[in-house]
């Protein structure tokens, strides 16, 4: 029993050995800056809007506490979240693999038979038996712990994507409160503009009844009021629907959505520190999930290597039996017995090797997988840097189109009240004037949703 017992305890020592590939990350083609940044300083180049608190990007008080109800509630967040317990028990099991198991039994007997012949007299037989039995598969190769190598980094991988998730609802609810408060900013100027060309079909009206206006005029006075008034009840159902939309994301029934800051009081820096590109590996949810599915295929490469070698296990037991149940607990109704087991693979008609070339293969995959996922985060930075710059350029240019619109409708008004002017070049001013008000609402609108996908795009949203 003493032999047998150092013998395992060599077995155990020797347990150290692990076959497959140990984990490297493989090279990547970083930049040294994103294309499209604004140069900054040294001191400041490390510093990155992903790194900022979802709260601290978005500062609207009633859209922060938007952002917490889905954070909560949101559906695919809570899918994500039973996800990670799964893994978390997956990881569990695994880890139990690299241990003994050991199982107690009990038992009693009673018989009693008549007698039979002088040969066979009656007899009553009364036993009992308690045992302890283990069986422990040695890890000699590994295979058990690469199994929960794969499994912690699926754990983790698990972990990363329920971040990748939560930044996601972020930027969802941050875009579509966006949006609302624009259709809000929309339905507000669409109201002004049909009651300010309501008081001039009024005007016009009036000024026909004393010869100063043709009827030609009232016809084009009501075709702008017609044009302002349709685009209310379009609006209004835009409103209501993006309502709806926005409480299905807070994981909420249908229903109305509270207001904050208008679309121009959001926040929006004219320069949004970029930070530099190796941050972002460790940063992005989704390159820290595509890595930790790296690990997990490498580590499945060393557990299926492992099959290809002998299975060593122990198995023993111990206990007492006996068939007189007042001497149960004496020495000679001690019992044991102890064993040691190999198990070598002979023929798998391949099946074992080709397992491991599945294993490499699927492990290139996640290489390319990984490298590509870092590579399309790059080009995701860059096109919202691009996108930020040249939507403040693009706003600048609206605005100044929307004043000189908005003095152009005022001055052939006064025009044409004084008789300088056809009603026709009131109409056409005040198309235009209203469709560059329109446009000014989607250009700040512009400006603040590419400031979410940059956000989102520079890792930042999941962290809490």
């Amino acid at each position: 029993m003493k032999k047998l017992a150092l013998l395992a305890l060599s077995f155990v020592f020797l347990a150290g050995c692990m076959v497959g590939p140990n984990y490297h990350r493989p090279p990547v083609s970083v930049p040294p800056t994103y294309r499209g940044a604004a140069p900054v300083a040294p001191a400041v180049a490390a510093e990155s809007l992903g790194s900022e608190k979802w709260w601290q990007v978005f500062q609207d008080p009633v859209l922060v506490n938007l952002i917490h109800t889905a954070i909560a509630h949101n559906y695919d967040v809570r899918i994500a979240a039973t996800r990670i317990v799964e893994a978390q028990a997956s990881l569990g099991i695994t880890r139990g693999n690299q241990f003994p198991s050991a199982y107690l039994g009990a038992g009693l007997f009673s018989e009693q038979n008549p007698k039979i012949s002088k040969v066979f007299p009656a007899y009553e037989v009364n036993a009992g038996r308690l045992s302890l039995s283990a069986i422990w598969d040695l890890d000699f190769w590994g295979k058990y712990r690469r199994a929960t190598q794969a499994a912690q980094a699926q754990m983790l991988a698990t972990e990363w994507g329920q971040r990748a998730v939560i930044s996601s609802v972020v930027a969802s609810v941050a875009t579509a409160y966006f949006q609302l408060r624009a259709l809000d900013s929309q339905f507000a100027i669409a109201k002004e503009t049909l009651s300010t060309r309501q008081d001039s079909l009024k005007l016009t009206e009036v000024l026909e009844k004393h010869g100063s206006a043709s009827r030609l005029d009232v016809t084009q006075a009501q075709q702008l009021v017609d044009t302002a008034a349709e685009e209310i009840p379009d609006l209004e159902r835009s409103i209501e629907q993006q309502e709806n939309f926005l409480s299905i994301l807070l994981g909420e029934n249908p229903g109305p959505i509270p207001r904050g800051l208008s679309l121009v009081q959001q926040p929006a820096p004219p320069v949004v520190p970029a930070g530099l590109p190796s941050q972002l590996l460790e940063r992005r949810p989704d390159i820290r999930e595509a890595e930790d599915n790296l690990i997990t295929a490498n580590a499945q490469i060393g557990e299926l290597k492992a099959a290809l070698f002998p299975d060593i296990s122990l198995t023993g037991t111990g206990g007492l039996e006996s068939f007189a149940l007042n001497r149960f607990i004496s020495a000679p109704s001690e019992t044991w017995n102890a064993a040691i087991n190999v198990t070598q693979p002979v023929f798998e008609a391949g099946a074992l090797r080709a397992g491991v070339r599945l294993a490499q293969a699927q492990w290139k995959q996640m290489v390319l997988t990984y490298q590509q996922t870092i590579l399309n985060a790059f080009g995701q930075v860059s096109d919202a840097l691009v996108g930020y710059r040249k939507d403040q350029e693009f706003l600048r240019q609206q605005q100044s189109l929307t004043d000189a619109a908005r003095e152009t409708d005022r001055l052939s008004m006064v025009l044409y009240r004084h008789g300088g002017a056809s009603y026709l070049q009131v109409l056409t001013s005040e198309t235009n004037y209203f469709a560059a008000e329109l446009n000014l609402v989607q250009a700040q609108l512009n400006q603040r949703l590419e400031l979410v996908q940059l956000y989102q795009a520079l890792g930042g949203g999941w962290q809490q």
